[in-house]
């Protein structure tokens, strides 16, 4: 279980890294790739997530309450579709900061990301 500890903790690590890495944003044009990215990376990462979890059949609070936030993030929030219509406007500086504080945001709403980050800490 020890090696399931460690790979679970760099899923996490990788997520929070990433939302890190969208927070630190300074919006320059041409950055919603960038943006696409790290989303993409975040979105994955969220899946095998839950995959593992529910592989492991690991119940414990902990586990339990990180699967819910992952399945409600995964079901509520896709930006792939804005993202793809916004590439005609890469330079709007305006949308990129929107989109991007908009996925940082669905992140913190479904609680996935202060979930992510309190497992970390300890």
């Amino acid at each position: 279980m020890r090696e399931m500890d460690e790979y679970f903790k760099s899923l996490l690590t990788q997520i929070s890294e990433s939302y890190n890495f969208l927070k630190e944003m300074k919006d320059k044009p041409s950055d919603l790739d960038i943006i696409q990215v790290q989303l993409g990376k975040i979105q994955g990462l969220v899946k095998v997530l839950c995959n593992k979890i529910e592989a492991s059949h690991n119940e414990s609070d902990d586990f339990s309450e990180l699967l819910k936030f992952a399945k409600k993030y995964l079901e509520n929030y896709d930006f792939n579709h804005i993202i793809d219509t916004y590439q005609l406007y890469s330079e709007d500086v305006m949308r990129i900061k929107n989109i991007r504080i908009s996925i940082l945001s669905s992140l913190e709403e479904s609680k996935l990301i202060l979930k992510i980050q309190s497992m970390l800490e300890r």
